[in-house]
């Protein structure tokens, strides 16, 4: 995967907006894999995946790939456990354009939807890697009160919470720099209790 430096300014430098894609956009957001709290001395940033993670994310990587999820940009905390699931989910087609970005780190769900919205305008596909409670609350306020009422096994599974590995895939209608809470239609949710490899493979 292509990488580029660390800063936010590099998804701000988009092209005006008439070049924007006339089709819908594509939003995948994961929480990072499970991680180690093994060694005490440690920061939380430099915590890395444990087995059962590493284990995880493999398999989603895999569910992704079977189902075609190949984003365009994977924008991804700089903590070292989403790091590492990104490395566990590969390969993903494309290559897509990989930014790691501090500004994701156990950011508040309005800090990630400002970063989303510097995405350039001809993203068909972004995947968000990151931390809760911003990457859940950013799900629930991207689904919106209504659809959140609609109290269908979906939304409620949603709303139950977002386990570590967890995958959510949301359709985007407006450009990016016109996103906000509500603007998105809730696809799939995706969790590694679905997915019965992830407990089958070695640690």
């Amino acid at each position: 995967m292509k990488e580029k430096p660390s800063s936010r300014a590099s998804v701000a430098n988009r092209p005006p907006a008439w070049h924007a894609a006339a089709t819908m956009r594509q939003l995948l957001l994961l929480r990072h894999a499970k991680s180690s709290w093994d060694d005490p001395r440690l920061s939380d940033h430099a915590r890395p995946l444990n087995a059962r993670g590493r284990r995880a994310a493999v398999a989603m990587g895999a569910a992704m790939r079977e189902l075609g999820l190949a984003p365009d940009i994977v924008l991804v905390s700089s903590a070292r456990r989403t790091l590492q699931t990104l490395e566990a989910l590969a390969p993903l087609e494309g290559p897509p354009l990989v930014e790691p970005m501090d500004d994701l780190y156990l950011a508040a769900w309005p800090s990630l939807l400002d970063v989303l919205r510097e995405v350039r305008e001809t993203a068909r596909s972004v995947l968000l890697l990151g931390h809760n409670p911003g990457l859940h609350d950013l799900a629930m306020a991207l689904a919106g009160p209504a659809a959140m009422a609609t109290a269908s096994p979906m939304t409620r599974r949603l709303a139950e919470g977002y386990p570590t590995g967890t995958l959510t895939e949301f359709s985007i209608a407006l450009p990016w720099n016109r996103l906000e809470a509500g603007g998105g239609r809730l696809l799939r949710v995706l969790q590694p209790a679905d997915l019965p490899s992830a407990e089958e493979l070695p640690a």
